[in-house]
């Protein structure tokens, strides 16, 4: 299935104040590659750091995580200023360029329970957010599937390992990142803001 142009997607009607401190969104798309390459150019965003959430701290390392049995999914912590770029973009992004959200554990060559389409939500208000956007989402009818991304509740984060972070910008060449990274850094270089895309 082809995802539809992220010019058709809505702005998310329920969002989170604009005049908070710096916040942060746990997301979980696929390979974190993918999606710490499109977060990382956005205006507003702060700081991106791959990582492993909803499983124990004993199983979050890449080695245990790969088996699919530790509860954990890849996921990327965006530290970002809300008067910025909002949660409800950060969502926007994150259905329209960052992965495919009708896949049900699986994006890309990917399979496995660690590559599920998740939102982590630190309080009840990102979660009404999130909630409220994938019912938009549903009613424009943009999918020819349904959304499949769980909310689940963040206890904890964790930093994937040194050698993740950064991946897609310091390897490009390497053939995974080439075909799956910077096609979807790119298609967020045409339509969201960046720093250089910037009056």
């Amino acid at each position: 299935m082809s995802m539809p142009e992220p010019s058709t997607f809505p702005d998310p009607l329920i969002d989170l104040p604009a005049d908070a401190p710096e916040q942060v969104a746990v997301l979980g798309g696929g390979c974190f590659w993918c999606v710490e390459a499109v977060y990382q150019q956005l205006d507003g965003v702060l700081e991106v750091v791959s990582g492993y959430a909803g499983g124990s701290a004993s199983t979050a390392n890449y080695e245990a995580v790969c088996t699919g049995t530790t509860g954990h999914a890849e996921v990327v912590q965006v530290r970002y200023d809300p008067a910025r770029i909002s949660f409800g973009q950060i969502l926007k992004v994150f259905f329209s360029v960052a992965h495919d959200p009708t896949q049900l554990n699986r994006q890309g060559p990917d399979r496995g329970t660690q590559y599920r389409s998740v939102i982590f939500y630190a309080n009840e208000q990102e979660r009404a957010v999130a909630a409220a956007y994938i019912d938009q989402l549903n009613q424009a009818r943009l999918f020819d599937q349904p959304i499949v991304t769980t909310l689940e509740p963040l206890v904890q984060f964790y930093p994937a390992e040194r050698y993740h972070q950064n991946y897609a910008r310091t390897y490009p060449d390497q053939p995974y990142v080439a075909y799956y990274a910077l096609p979807k850094a790119a298609k967020a270089r045409k339509y969201f803001r960046t720093p250089e895309t910037m009056p």
